[in-house]
């Protein structure tokens, strides 16, 4: 690379010089690519086990307080079917989906 390339070869030899740059500067951004790429995924693999980790601890205390409130006769499996099928029904749609105000 540099002077001596180009005095012994000339033309050529510069062009030699201009490809091994633009193989390192291309080299360069893979290397970029690769880690800003990595690190997003790694984010959002974190993101998404904790996600799932909240989700089975909400089903478990949900789960635990329904059959708590069963067992005790607080609560019966019709009216509360018919409460949820409402509550999901309420934005126009039942799609097992709920976004509003939990306490009205």
């Amino acid at each position: 690379m540099g002077w001596g390339r180009m005095l012994l070869l000339g033309d050529w030899g510069q062009q030699m010089d201009i490809e091994d740059q633009r193989g390192e500067i291309e080299s360069l951004r893979q290397q970029i690519r690769s880690s800003s790429v990595g690190r997003a995924t790694a984010d959002v693999t974190d993101r998404v086990a904790l996600l799932e980790q909240q989700n089975d601890e909400l089903r478990l205390y949900l789960a635990s307080l329904v059959r708590h409130l069963g067992n005790k006769g607080v609560l019966q499996k019709e009216e509360f079917g018919a409460l949820v099928e409402a509550i999901d029904t309420e934005d126009g749609k039942a799609d097992g989906r709920y976004e509003g105000e939990i306490v009205r």
